[in-house]
């Protein structure tokens, strides 16, 4: 069957031939590349999510491994924290290298996980598509009846869709906060992990575009409905030596749509960048 639910109704999805299905009709293709769009329309000139600059600089730059102790450290709390054959929730997944590399790591530990995958970009999720083997996707044409290993959906975190407490271990990395709905798909029990920029992430960059580079605001996340379990701290320093990395890095921020062009020439002719990095990951439990 599919984890999904149907946005129109909430009646649970089923596969049927290069498409899901629910019980009282209502239809949604299976793009080619393995995912399914459940977001209503929207008018012609109004974009959803990550746009196709944005995405292959991300996967460009993520690619490289500058953020591995980020990736890294999400794969050991989920390594902590995960039920028995988890259903494994990306909110926000991008273009999925941190989910691919925790599937990974809980798979390789015995524990294979049933992913699903929302985000509001459809070209992200082509890319994510792209993480994982093609037998893994809900595919078109396909019939099965059981759990897919992985199922990406295009839909919006604010209106997560899956059921009910259906979700065993949530990921939520530079995603929008959605703290009731992560509670409403989470089991009791159910684990979120968030990631949020620490205070210092980028300053480097940022001091090489604006006069007046600025700190984040102080990492704090403590949603109602959750309990503690632990807070990791994780800095560092990154030097990029390639131009195209640079702005890869630049471009798949939110930093750079909101740059005035003036501003975003200044990183074109640097040869080089040193910046620190930081980052804060929530582990925190459903009560």
């Amino acid at each position: 069957m599919s984890v999904l639910i149907c946005p129109v109704c909430g009646e649970r999805l089923r596969p049927a031939p290069g498409a899901l299905r629910c019980e009282k009709r209502h239809s949604f293709d299976i793009a080619r590349q393995g995912y399914v769009n459940l977001l209503p329309p929207a008018p012609s000139s109004r974009r959803h999510g990550d746009d196709l600059a944005m995405v292959a600089a991300r996967t460009a730059f993520l690619n490289t491994g500058a953020y591995a102790s980020l990736r890294d450290a999400l794969c050991e709390a989920a390594l902590r924290y995960a039920a028995a054959a988890p259903v494994l929730l990306d909110a926000g997944i991008g273009e999925g290298y941190y989910t691919a590399a925790v599937m990974s790591a809980l798979s390789a530990a015995g524990n294979a996980p049933a992913v699903i995958g929302v985000d509001i970009s459809k070209t992200a999720l082509a890319a994510a598509a792209r993480r994982f083997p093609k037998a893994d996707l809900l595919r078109p044409g396909t019939d099965r009846t059981d759990l897919p290993p992985v199922t990406l959906a295009v839909g919006s975190v604010f209106h997560l869709p899956v059921p009910d407490a259906s979700v065993d271990l949530l990921l939520s990395v530079f995603a929008p906060d959605a703290p009731e709905e992560f509670l409403r798909v989470l089991k009791p029990g159910g684990v979120l992990l968030r990631v949020e920029p620490g205070r210092r992430h980028l300053m480097g960059l940022k001091a090489a575009v604006y006069e007046n580079p600025y700190l984040n605001p102080a990492p704090d996340y403590a949603p109602q409905g959750f309990a503690a379990l632990e807070t990791g701290e994780l800095a560092g320093s990154l030097t990029l030596t390639d131009p195209a990395l640079i702005r890869a890095l630049f471009l798949m921020t939110p930093y750079y749509y909101k740059t005035s062009r003036d501003d975003q020439a200044k990183l074109e002719g640097l040869s080089s960048l040193t910046t620190e990095i930081a980052f804060t990951v929530f582990c925190l439990r459903k009560i």
